[in-house]
């Protein structure tokens, strides 16, 4: 029996060992090493930054005239047999936009350009926090893995020491049989809890755009708890100042309001300006004789705009500003609600950890200890044992379950206050 509990650590320190190193060389990632690597690979990010470049090149698409268009005629008159000679002519035509229409077109292609850019710091807001959060799952997952491995580790021994027990006679087989069982439901726990650190570290390979999925062989920073003091009133106006999704609502407005603008002046009627300069040949006919000269000419054409009796385009560009100016007070709205969610939400889960002070941690642990020793003794049973273990799991893993949830819920009340100061 000792040598299968000597093997069974072997196999657990491999497992904890191999999965998670793949460099030669020991690597701490940093936490602002872990953002920056976001910031510069993430994939999502990077599809984002093409509708900037995109919006850019719409406004210098924007600035573009209407081409003219070269007229080439040529005829002949009648038939070569009369001589009546022939005549080409060489014009020019080209639409002049009246209304501002160029104008407008350019402001509604910039205002896209400013709203691309604002929607691309409203993603990073985002993509910033929800990184944090994979940041503090993995340190979590890690933390939990350290409980199960400690735990597995204890029972592991107190089984060996239960075989020799039991050969010398001083507890029952049951007894010894108990224990190893606890032993092997321990390593089938600690088995899942490395699955879900793997699972966590492929999460934080992902977000950095990592495409070998290398793991970092540890990272800095730990679950730890200090309680921040926030007044409610002055993060709902930061908020409503910093937050990118209420400037996004703003931009949004603003493409509308050119949007309207550009839909007017396209109801304005164009020119179409003609200049046309034609040569004719002389005519030779002898009863209609007539010597080559050469014409110019221009006009002017004005289009008959029927269409303008139907409102309909103008309609919908006239709502569809009232809709972006809704959006933006129910944005104002929303983010009223969502800073005071996050904030009673943080303020509840620093209470929680308050509940698990380092007594509570220091009593259970007590207990456990004095619960062996009386086990030992012959004093107790095996089972007051066990449960003194499970009680001791139990407070750790939530504690640190708790640790990570008001961690995750001060990052939640920073994306939602549109501030950002988190360092690990």
């Amino acid at each position: 029996m000792k040598t299968i509990f000597r093997f069974a650590t072997i196999v657990l320190l491999t497992l904890y060992f191999w999965p998670i190193t793949s460099y030669a060389q020991e690597k701490i990632l940093t936490f602002n090493e872990y953002l920056e690597n976001v910031k510069k690979s993430n994939i999502n990010y990077l599809v984002e930054k093409y509708n900037v470049d995109i919006a850019k090149a719409n406004v210098i698409a924007a600035k573009v005239f209407p081409d003219p268009n070269l007229i080439l005629e040529g005829a002949n008159n009648q038939n070569w047999d009369m001589l009546m000679g022939y005549n080409y002519a060489v014009g020019l035509e080209y639409n002049l936009e009246l209304g501002g229409k160029r104008k407008a077109r350019i402001k509604v292609a910039q205002s896209e350009a400013d709203l691309a850019d604002v929607q691309l710091e409203d993603y990073f807001r985002n993509l910033r926090a929800d990184a944090t959060l994979v940041y503090l799952l993995v340190l979590k997952q890690k933390q939990l893995f350290e409980i199960q491995k400690s735990s597995y580790q204890h029972m592991a021994d107190l089984a060996y020491a239960d075989s020799v027990r039991f050969k010398s006679g001083h507890i029952k087989e049951v007894d010894a049989h108990q224990s190893r069982l606890e032993a092997n439901i321990m390593f089938n726990d600690v088995l899942g809890s490395k699955s879900d650190l793997r699972d966590a570290l492929i999460q934080l390979a992902l977000m950095q755009g990592d495409k070998e999925m290398q793991f970092p062989d540890s990272l800095s920073g730990e679950l730890k708890y200090f309680k921040r003091e926030f007044d409610l009133l002055s993060l709902i106006t930061t908020a409503q100042d910093n937050r990118t999704d209420l400037q996004v609502a703003l931009k949004s407005k603003e493409v509308s309001q050119n949007n309207l603008k550009l839909t007017q002046a396209n109801r304005v009627v164009d020119l179409d300006l003609n200049i046309e300069v034609t040569r004719f040949s002389k005519i030779r006919n002898t009863m209609a004789s007539a010597p080559a000269y050469t014409s110019f000419s221009g006009s002017v054409g004005v289009p008959l705009r029927f269409s303008n009796a139907n409102k309909g385009i103008l309609n919908v560009s006239k709502l569809a500003l009232l809709q972006s100016e809704a959006d933006y007070e129910a944005t104002k709205l929303q983010i009223k609600s969502d800073v005071i969610q996050a904030y009673h939400k943080y303020m509840a889960t620093c209470q929680q950890v308050d509940q698990f002070n380092t007594r509570l941690l220091n009593s259970a642990e007590t207990i456990l200890q004095k619960k062996v020793h009386s086990y030992q003794q012959g004093e107790t049973s095996i089972l007051e044992v066990l449960n003194a273990q499970r009680t001791y799991n139990d407070v750790q893993v939530n504690y640190n379950e708790t640790l990570y949830g008001r961690a995750a819920a001060l990052i939640e009340l920073e994306r939602a206050t549109g501030i950002w100061d988190i360092e690990m």
